[in-house]
Order: structure tokens, then C-alpha cells, then sequence
């Protein structure tokens, strides 16, 4: 018989003289925390099930409830504290492997907080975004192209295919599956009306979505869930998905309890089966396995579309990026270790990867030290939170970042890191049509949008306040760059100066 040694994380505080026991609480929450007693005429309360995704909160007519993170406590410890205490009871309760979801939650440094953006002054003055042209416009793709003429002078098209996005953001991989059909249906209206992508993840493309291919990126995975020819034809771009920044090394698992109905047919997977991709892809184990691979999807589609390669920063990040930029590939993708997924071992994702902005700097310095650098675009990310974040990135050598738990933020997510449990009461990672259905296409495609135009705007006041009219002219643009509360060998690493230099 196994015991609970646990007190509940959370303890849900009703305010009896305001609540007025209508049930919306009990009718909103997937978990079942909420119940109404007939015998007492009273609501209660379950704890033990609450993660705090604050749905009954918001939705209290009375604002009769609040969520309080419980004040019960462990003997204090430095080294057994309270996380390590209640994980190492979980497991002698289960016997399984902790599972997590959105990202890293441990107090490593952050390192865009610790980067200051420079501005102009007098000699080199700003410029104003409102009543000057300031152009956030990027493409991704291979830029090492030499001017040729033909005969008669005429310039010879010869620019490889790139991406074009009207700003340096992308939404990133999140499959089917992990996420809903309304939440997939936002992001890609969201994307076409924005003029930028989305990232179908490693579950396929349902066939409703097909019509936003000229938006999308699809995505193959070692597990090769739902690739076909239709498939790879139907995206703008292709990711090969090597690894990930929540769990590098680790494959994607999405369980059987969501690979139902349409998920199943779009993944080609049968139903209820547990959809988990291998660790390795079983035909890449070199760079010139890669390279075949990446020529084996260019010659697929008729070598119409980039071919991106998504890796995880780990220690050797930049001299895995230099081989992957001579194999081909159009596009890097690095995703840091704060990097958000539905379902990640807790062991993995707080203990394995490096944070972005190092991983990102370093591969940016070695592919400009072997003249490769115009070969590939880079995209990163890894907890992209605001559009501060994004021009610390751009300047530190990005071409755009691609953003995922921010996204999903807009739609709704209140990161109470339950999405492998498939009971997300925003409608967001579940696939309980009941819950699905709270997530309105409109409402949350115009969200994103709304999102991506204030930051695109910040961007451009940011430009303008560094004498920047251009996000070409930022990128690697490090002297505008500085460090605060950083030792020398970060500062390094980023390749940027101490603030006051």
C-alpha cells in the first residue's frame, strides 16, 4: 500500500461571505478540485488536486477565490530542501520517472537580464521609429551568394530560397497532440495574418492546415510521425529535429491516452499507442549522415525550400553548429536549456544544456571565425519572454528567434506546468473536446497578433533609441552590447564589455 507523505502544494481560500455556490468553479476545473456538499450547502475543496492554473480564479463571478501556495514547511536545509524532499517521496511513492512541463524553473542566472542595450546620443544620434523608415524584415536562409552577370551585365538571379518574415519572430515547434486543434489553429492564422511561420513540431500536419502552408514549417523527427510527400511539400520550410533544450539527448514522447482520432490518422500512428520518438535519429550518426539527409529533403521537394536543423545548446554548441553548417543546412535552430515542452523528465530538463545566450554567442563567434557564418541563419530559443530579449539576441548574432512559451501565454497559459496530464483547463495542451472548445481560434489568433505588433513595435523603438534603423544592421552588432555583474569569462563568451567601458 503506498502513503502519502505530502501536503498539498496549493490550498485553494473561498471567501464564504462572497461565494454564492453557482458551481462555475466545480463546472471549469478538469481536475476536480472543486465539489458542492449538499448536506452542508457549501463548496469544497480537494487541494491535493489543485496546480494552480488560476481557471476558477478568473472565472469566479464573485471573486470569491484565491489559489495560496501553502505555508507548510520541511525542517529547513540548505542541501534537502523543499523540492528535493517532496520529488524523492514522489518517487518512492510511484517508483517512476518525474515528468515536467514549461521549461526550467531553477535559479540559474539569466542572462538577458544581466545585458544592458547601449543608446545613442549626440554623435551617432537615435532615430525616431515614428517619423523615420526603421525596418524589421528578415530573411533566413543562405546568404553566401556572389553578384554574377551574364554577358550583357545583367545581374544572374542567383539568391538561394529564403524565408522571408516581416519581423525576427517565429512560433515555435509544438506538435499536434502535445498542443490542441484550436491552440495549432491560432497560431497558424496567426502567423499568415503576421506575415511570419509556425512550426507544425514532430506530430504532422492535420489536413485542415494545409491551407496555411505557405506559413508553415513542418517538422521531421526521428520518430517520423506523420511524414509524407504531401507533408514536406505542403510547409514553406523543413526542420530536421535533432534535439530540443528541455531534454537534449531525450526523444519526444506524446502518450496514448492523446493519440486519438484525428491525432492518430495525422501522426499514422494507431490509436491510443504511445507515440515516442527515438533518442538518436537511427540514420544520422556523423555530419555526412546529416548532409544526406538534408539533400535527400531538398531533393524531395525540388530544392524549393530551406532546410532547417533544430539541436539543443549543449557544451560543444559551436563546433556541432559549424558541422551543420557545412552540411547543407539553410538554418541553425538552438534551443536553451530554459526551453518549455509538454512532457520532460525533471531530472533532464534542470540538470542538462546551457543557457541560450551563451550557446548563441559562441556558435555566432566560431561560424564568423571560419567565414561560414553567411552560410546558415541562426533562430534561437529558450525563454524568449519579452522583445528586450529579442534584440539582446539579434545583437548577440540571431536572425530571429522563435517563440513557444510565450505564445502560448498569449493564448491563455498560466504555466501550472501540467500539460502531460492532458487536463489543461485553457483548452491549450488537452485533447478533451470539452476543454478545447474554451480556446476560441478568433480570439486567440488575435491575441498573438496583438502580441507580435506591440513587440515588432518595441523593436523598432529600441532600433531607433541605439541609431539602428534596421535589424540586418543589428544582427552581431555586440557594441551596443553590455555586461552588468558578469565575470570576465562570461563576458567573453558573449563577446560584449562591462557596462562603463
Amino acid at each position: 500500500m503506498s502513503v502519502n507523505f505530502l501536503y498539498p502544494e496549493y490550498e485553494v481560500e473561498r471567501n464564504t461571505n462572497r461565494c454564492i455556490a453557482c458551481r462555475v468553479c466545480e463546472r471549469q476545473c478538469a481536475n476536480e478540485v472543486h465539489r458542492y456538499d449538499e448536506d452542508l450547502q457549501m463548496m469544497l475543496a480537494d487541494e491535493s488536486k489543485c496546480v494552480n492554473c488560476h481557471r476558477c480564479v478568473s472565472l469566479c463571478p464573485t471573486r470569491a477565490l484565491k489559489i495560496v501556495k501553502t505555508n507548510h514547511t520541511f525542517k529547513e536545509s540548505a542541501n534537502w530542501t523543499k523540492n528535493n524532499i517532496e520529488e524523492l517521496y514522489r518517487q518512492a511513492n510511484s517508483g517512476g520517472v518525474l515528468l515536467t512541463s514549461m521549461g526550467n524553473p531553477c535559479d540559474y542566472p539569466v542572462y538577458w537580464d544581466k545585458i544592458l542595450i547601449n543608446a545613442s546620443q549626440v554623435t551617432n544620434p537615435s532615430i525616431d521609429p515614428l517619423r523615420e523608415p526603421m525596418e524589421t524584415r528578415t530573411y533566413l536562409g543562405k546568404k553566401n551568394v556572389k553578384i554574377e552577370r551574364d554577358a550583357n551585365g545583367k545581374l544572374i538571379p542567383n539568391l538561394p530560397v529564403n524565408l522571408e518574415l516581416t519581423m525576427p519572430m517565429l512560433f515555435g515547434a509544438m506538435s499536434y497532440g502535445a498542443i490542441s486543434y484550436n491552440a495549432h489553429e491560432s497560431l497558424a492564422r496567426a502567423a499568415e495574418a503576421l506575415g511570419i511561420y509556425y512550426n507544425t513540431g514532430e506530430g504532422g500536419l492535420h489536413q485542415d492546415f494545409y491551407k496555411y502552408g505557405p506559413n508553415t514549417i513542418v517538422q521531421v523527427a526521428s520518430g517520423r510521425f506523420g511524414v509524407h510527400k504531401d507533408y514536406l511539400e505542403s510547409g514553406a520550410a523543413i526542420e530536421i529535429k535533432i534535439g530540443q533544450g528541455a531534454k537534449p539527448g531525450i526523444g519526444g514522447h506524446l502518450p496514448g491516452h492523446k493519440t486519438m482520432g484525428d491525432i492518430s490518422r495525422t501522426r499514422m500512428i494507431p490509436e491510443g499507442s504511445d507515440a515516442i520518438s527515438p533518442a538518436p535519429h537511427h540514420d544520422i550518426y556523423s555530419i555526412e549522415d546529416l548532409r544526406q539527409l538534408v539533400f535527400s529533403l531538398k531533393e524531395a521537394t525540388n530544392y524549393k525550400k530551406p532546410v532547417s536543423v533544430k539541436i539543443a545548446a549543449v557544451h560543444n554548441i559551436a563546433a556541432i553548429a559549424s558541422g551543420i553548417a557545412r552540411s547543407g543546412a539553410d538554418i541553425i535552430a538552438i534551443d536553451g536549456f530554459r526551453g518549455g515542452t509538454g512532457a520532460a523528465p525533471t531530472r533532464i530538463r534542470d540538470n542538462v544544456g546551457i543557457p541560450i545566450e551563451l550557446a548563441l554567442a559562441a556558435v555566432d563567434q566560431r561560424l564568423r571565425d571560419e567565414g561560414i557564418r553567411d552560410n546558415v541563419s541562426i533562430v534561437v530559443s529558450g525563454s524568449i519572454r519579452n522583445s528586450a530579449d529579442i534584440v539582446k539576441a539579434v545583437a548577440l548574432g540571431a536572425d530571429a528567434v522563435y517563440l513557444g512559451t510565450a505564445a502560448l501565454m498569449a493564448l491563455g497559459c498560466h504555466l501550472c506546468r501540467s500539460c502531460h496530464t492532458g487536463k489543461c483547463n485553457w483548452g491549450i495542451s488537452t485533447q478533451r473536446p470539452e476543454l478545447v472548445k474554451r480556446l476560441n481560434p478568433n480570439i486567440g489568433s488575435q491575441r498573438l497578433i496583438n502580441l507580435m505588433n506591440a513587440w515588432n513595435h518595441e523593436i523598432k523603438e529600441m532600433m531607433g533609441g541605439m541609431g539602428i534603423n534596421s535589424i540586418e544592421a543589428l544582427r552581431g552588432n555586440r557594441l551596443m552590447l553590455r555586461g552588468v555583474g558578469l565575470n570576465e569569462k562570461e563576458l567573453e563568451i558573449l563577446g560584449i564589455k562591462h557596462a562603463g567601458e
